[in-house]
């Protein structure tokens, strides 16, 4: 079981320092078919709301490299083998941060609220804003509907024709190198 606050608190001055924004750090069952398990780190390049090749990689070594220093020293961040993995959040980003839900206002989304929460479990539709520490969305089913944002267990825009009209142009600058180059060994590196 891995510690996501204190790799969050790890993670995200390694994220500042090459001038990036951390959107999400995230344990996960590995996509790479292995059935073992990823760390998961989204950010962004706040002048763009993306990441380029480079910036992923650059971000994966510091991060691969400040895990590493904390484990020499005796500190048990993640039990057992696992895959890194650095990305941008994409077009249908999640929702994590207070600002999200701000920025994203206006776009269709889908909440999943916690498992305690008393009332409709999953709300979809037009996202309001926040307000605070309370966020509003158009429900098609249940209209205009009010919550607590701690109470929210996931949230994520809804790719629409909107909100790819709304998102800035990918920036493919580099990928050509980085896939001739071999850049699944750079993304995506096997840790122990």
């Amino acid at each position: 079981m891995a510690d996501i606050a204190r790799l969050t608190q790890l993670i995200e001055p390694e994220a500042q320092a090459l001038g990036l924004e951390l959107v999400r750090v995230k344990m996960m069952q590995s996509e790479a078919g292995d059935g073992g398990e990823a760390l998961q780190i989204m950010a962004e390049d706040p002048a763009t709301g993306q990441l380029i090749i480079d910036q992923c990689a650059a971000l994966s070594r510091r991060v691969s490299d400040a895990i590493d220093a904390r484990e020499e020293a005796g500190e048990v961040l993640i039990d057992g083998a696992y895959h890194l993995e650095v990305s941008s959040p994409g077009i249908d980003r999640p929702l994590t941060r207070a600002r999200d839900f701000a920025d994203w206002a206006g776009h269709e989304a889908r909440i999943v609220m916690d498992k305690g929460w008393d009332g409709q479990r999953v709300l979809k539709g037009d996202l309001k804003g926040i307000d605070g520490d309370r966020v509003t969305i158009a429900d098609r089913k249940a209209g205009e509907v009010t919550i607590p944002r701690d109470q929210i267990h996931t949230a994520q825009l809804v790719l629409t024709d909107a909100l790819i009209a709304a998102t800035k142009p990918i920036d493919t600058t580099g990928a050509e190198e980085e896939v001739l180059g071999g850049a699944d060994e750079i993304l995506e590196t096997e840790e122990e």
